[in-house]
């Protein structure tokens, strides 16, 4: 090999460190930005000729090796939009071009990114710092599914969230076998009832009709025979729902042994309760002030319902002159039961309704199962968008772009919508994978090896000099 090839492959090797030492620079100057994939510098040789007695060196290229799917660590943040990958994925996003009436124009390209400083600007879009605007789906409001399969711009509207009248309310407790209600006595048989067979047929009966709704019963407490009532039963708890103007109504609850193992409420199918609500808190006379809501529970020596009652429905629920129409009240398979209670009293497990008010978007915050949600004034907190993730066959093939965002390539392969196994992690960062004690290093090596080359053209140098000072 001659002194000019030596210099041509020290020249080669300066020219590849040199490329090292790029990305060494820009990797510690991107070592604070949040997703930044650092590149690593991956060196190839070029072989000029080689054989087994023979062997002519020829030169080196340093190629950029990317880390596309190395992830940084995630780290807490206290912005409520802030968000991070755990896992493989990118956020998909979109860029703007250009502004019409104050509001952003996007161009109709996909981009992908790991930076998940998402904060909401003026007009309700999730932008990053790099510039980039978040991509989802809407949610359904009434199946709280995702609507299509194409992810779009999300923009988070600013209006009222319109009021919801209770369709439902989700209810388990447990009953007492012994209810100690005021006019309940051990010693006096039946005592724990609403109305015994015999006080029924007495010339004095507790109750002007059968208020359980059952036989000769109308299923109403008239006004006039509240208190017998409320001596004779047990409150089952108390839940606000709501009409479709988003009116609040207060629905109260109580609930009335009808009959026992003894048979003494006249009937002969065990422990019978009655569950009613207050229909009219200003009834008087006649009128119901209670309503039973039309079902019996019937409990084994087990205390669990036979026949089991999942749910009712209760038509027309009316409260003071507000009419909520027909409500389900679901209790779920076994979630009533009757067990001893030494106090006697009802034990309500849970209480719920799916009304609401109407109400302002009051904050944005992300979800664990990776959904954009808005918390409004009145209380309810709704999933808004579903946060849409994309992998790729071959990560590193994506082509970078200025604000830490990506560009899918025929080396990185289309993007797989909804194929990353990656979850969101609210209210966190990824930070930058660059490791600074390792750039350090690796900046160490690069220079003694750019030394190492320049010595190479110098020696080489000098010996062509001490070639053209040979005397013949």
């Amino acid at each position: 090999m001659s002194f000019f090839g030596s210099m041509t492959t020290a020249i080669t090797g300066i020219s590849a460190q040199s490329s090292a030492l790029g990305y060494i620079a820009d990797n510690i100057a991107n070592s604070q930005t949040t997703g930044f994939k650092r590149t690593d510098a991956s060196f190839y040789d070029i072989v000029t000729a080689s054989s087994s007695t023979f062997s002519q060196p020829g030169a080196v290229i340093a190629k950029p090796s990317y880390t596309n799917n190395v992830q940084g660590s995630v780290d807490a943040s206290q912005v409520s939009t802030n968000m991070a990958i755990n896992g493989d994925g990118f956020f998909i996003v979109s860029q703007r071009v250009a502004t019409a009436d104050n509001n952003p124009v996007f161009q109709n390209v996909n981009y992908y990114t790991r930076r998940g400083d998402f904060t909401m600007d003026s007009n309700g879009y999730l932008v990053n710092g790099g510039g980039y605007y978040l991509q989802g789906l809407a949610i359904d409001p009434v199946t709280n599914n995702p609507i299509g399969g194409t992810p779009t711009v999300m923009q988070v509207n600013n209006s009222f969230l319109n009021a919801k009248a209770t369709a439902t309310i989700t209810y388990t407790a447990n009953l007492p076998s012994y209810p100690q209600t005021a006019n309940s006595q051990t010693t006096v048989p039946g005592s724990e009832l609403l109305e015994t067979a015999a006080e029924a047929a007495s010339a004095t009966p507790p109750f002007h009709n059968n208020p359980a709704g059952t036989g000769a019963g109308n299923g109403i407490v008239q006004a006039q025979d509240s208190q017998a009532f409320l001596d004779r039963s047990v409150t089952g708890g108390a839940i606000t729902a709501y009409d479709a103007q988003g009116n609040p109504v207060n629905v109260q609850l109580r609930w009335a042994k009808t009959d026992n193992a003894a048979g003494d409420g006249g009937t002969t199918a065990g422990d019978t309760w009655h569950l009613f609500y207050q229909s009219d808190s200003n009834a008087t006379g006649t009128a119901a002030q209670w309503t039973d809501v039309g079902q019996a529970y019937t409990f084994n020596a087990q205390g669990q319902m036979s026949p089991a009652v999942t749910s009712t429905t209760i038509s027309n629920l009316t409260v003071n002159n507000v009419n909520l129409g027909n409500v389900t009240l679901y209790h779920g398979a076994g979630n009533v039961t009757e067990f001893a209670n030494p106090n006697g009293t009802v034990t309500v497990n849970s209480i719920n309704q799916d009304g609401y008010a109407s109400g302002q978007l009051n904050s944005v915050s992300v979800s664990t199962n990776g959904r954009v949600t808005g918390t409004y004034t009145n209380g309810k907190t709704i999933d808004l968008f579903q946060i849409s993730l994309a992998k790729f066959n071959n990560p590193d093939g994506l082509q970078k772009m200025s604000g830490t965002a990506f560009a899918a390539t025929q080396e990185s392969g289309q993007p797989i919508v909804g194929g990353a196994t990656g979850s969101v992690t609210p209210q966190a960062l990824e930070a930058s994978n660059v490791d600074l004690s390792d750039e350090f290093s690796k900046l160490i090596i690069a220079q003694q090896a750019y030394t190492a080359g320049t010595r190479i053209i110098t020696t080489s140098d000098q010996l062509i000099q001490e070639t053209l000072n040979m005397k013949h």
